[in-house]
């Protein structure tokens, strides 16, 4: 099975991806502007196209009613699983002009993470992951920040590595930010989470063109 691409409304970073023979591409509702900017055929077009505005009249699409209990965004991730996806790289989940959208979407990948999925989401300049009992590592950089939140009440056994402020068993609280902000110092860094659910965002250090 290959990736699934999902691409949505909210802040979109560069679609730098080519689709590969059994890859899954779904354009959610207004994401479809996007896809079709980039030259990016989609599979299927998900959505009660609000925000699109119509609804499309080419391809394969699914048309969800207004009054629904899951977004667009999340009845295309489920549509993905259904059909045996468990990668999953979403665009345009994060940051657009419904901060609720951004806070669901947060929560779908860190769900997506507690059931051994593997999804990252994407925005200009910010990618966000999800780590549920386990270890990831990240590539040595020399500038950006990394936060690391609790998506539980409490995430046990948290440690960090290799990056300027280092963490060795501790445990992380949905209440108290303390793994916001911490900085690559150009070697290769390393989390880990014992017991829990971790929100890790990546962001670049915005560059003043003043």
């Amino acid at each position: 099975m290959g990736i699934c691409y999902i691409i949505g409304a909210g802040d979109c970073a560069a679609l730098n991806f080519s689709p590969e023979r059994g890859d899954l591409v779904i354009a959610a509702d207004a994401g479809l502007h996007y896809v079709v900017d980039a030259g990016i055929r989609p599979d299927l077009i998900v959505g009660d196209f609000d925000s699109l505005g119509y609804v499309p009249q080419t391809g394969r699409v699914e048309r969800l009613p207004v009054v629904k209990d899951v977004t667009d965004l999340q009845k295309s991730v489920n549509i993905a699983v259904a059909k045996g996806y468990s990668v999953f790289r979403i665009f345009g989940a994060l940051g657009g002009a419904r901060l609720s959208h951004t806070v669901a979407n947060l929560q779908m990948l860190c769900d997506l993470a507690a059931r051994g999925m593997d999804a990252v989401l994407y925005a200009p300049g910010l990618a966000a992951f999800a780590l549920h009992n386990g270890k990831m590592r990240l590539p040595a950089r020399e500038d950006g920040f990394v936060s690391v939140f609790a998506a539980n009440d409490e995430c046990r056994g948290v440690t960090i590595r290799g990056l300027k402020y280092e963490l060795e068993g501790e445990t992380l609280r949905s209440r108290f930010a303390l793994g916001v902000s911490n900085e690559f110092i150009g070697e290769q860094a390393e989390i880990s989470v014992e017991d829990g659910t971790l929100l890790i965002l990546i962001e670049e250090i915005p560059v003043d063109n003043s």
